[in-house]
């Protein structure tokens, strides 16, 4: 349903998006997983037409990008992280104004807009001024707007961003039976527990490049049998270096001044590395061993964390 091929985009200087290539499969819901400033929006912006590509391909349903960008506006649906309505107006008027806009008829359109104001709770509360809605209401309404033409593929900015915990599981629920409707849904996030709940595949990105993609079990296979440790504490990237260094089977993947990351056979020598850097004489802050998961995949890939 969505091919991409050696995308790029730069900013002056700045790589944003490095040559990434990509396929979506029919009504997939397909996670970009990375930290802010990965390449995620931007990634998205230029599917959504709203960025012009250095180079590369986009292929949605078949249709050329470049070539069909009409055709294409009519079958996609996107929702922004910014909120894309109008205050004044109320839900009802906003969903009434964005479903003409995309040609759905009168009738179907009152049908979809009392659907899914009953879905997201918010049936009862169509007539009052999106102004007045709290911020996880917005972010429902948001979701609406992009879904209200029932599109072929979806583009999902993270949608969730900033809400409490049941708008999330509500704004879940919705993005699920869409896929299952046979809506192709690319959602970028920074939460792993999302990517993890969401997705069939993730694609983890990180400065502009996409690192591995697969389904959750295959990521997993990444770090194989090993668990990731992360230790943090009083001592020098050389320090660090020359004590790790005499521990055969404990893989350094990235080491810096007070903070390393570890790729270990078995979370049971971490007693013996800790004794070894007290016998120097340095102090620990903090141990933490990560069990094969998609975090620990992505401490593997990244050599760092991923935080909200």
């Amino acid at each position: 349903m969505l091919k991409i091929t050696h995308l790029s985009k730069s900013f002056d200087s700045l790589k944003a998006v490095d040559d990434i290539s990509f396929e979506v499969n029919k009504g997939e819901i397909f996670g970009f997983l990375g930290p802010n400033g990965a390449g995620k929006t931007t990634t998205i912006s230029m599917i959504a037409s709203l960025l012009k590509p250095d180079s590369g391909k986009i292929i949605i349903d078949s249709l050329d990008l470049d070539t069909n960008l009409r055709k294409i506006k009519k079958i996609m649906g996107v929702v922004p992280q910014e909120m894309a309505f109008y205050e004044e107006l109320t839900a009802k008027e906003n969903l009434v104004f964005w479903g003409k806009l995309q040609g759905v008829g009168r009738k179907t359109l009152e049908e979809r807009i009392k659907y899914y104001l009953e879905k997201t709770a918010l049936l009862g509360r169509e007539n009052e001024p999106l102004k007045k809605y709290s911020g996880g209401m917005k972010r429902r309404i948001n979701l609406i707007i992009g879904l209200i033409h029932q599109p072929k593929i979806l583009l999902l900015d993270e949608p969730t961003l900033g809400i409490d915990v049941q708008t999330r599981l509500n704004i879940y629920e919705i993005i699920k039976e869409a896929s299952s409707q046979g809506t192709t849904i690319l959602y970028t996030t920074h939460n792993l527990q999302e990517a993890e709940e969401l997705c069939h595949r993730i694609a983890i990105i990180d400065q502009g490049k996409i690192l591995a993609v697969g389904t959750l079990d295959e990521l997993i296979k990444i770090v194989g049998e090993k668990d990731i440790a992360l230790i943090s504490g009083n001592f020098s990237a050389d320090q660090g270096r020359k004590i790790l260094s005499s521990f055969k089977d404990a893989s350094v993947i990235s080491l810096e001044e007070g903070k390393t990351i570890l790729s270990l056979e078995a979370s049971k020598k971490m007693p013996l590395i800790l004794e070894q850097f007290f016998k120097e004489g340095l102090s620990i802050n903090d141990v933490s061993i990560k069990q094969p998961n998609l975090e620990s995949v992505f401490l593997k890939l990244t050599g760092k964390e991923l935080r909200e």
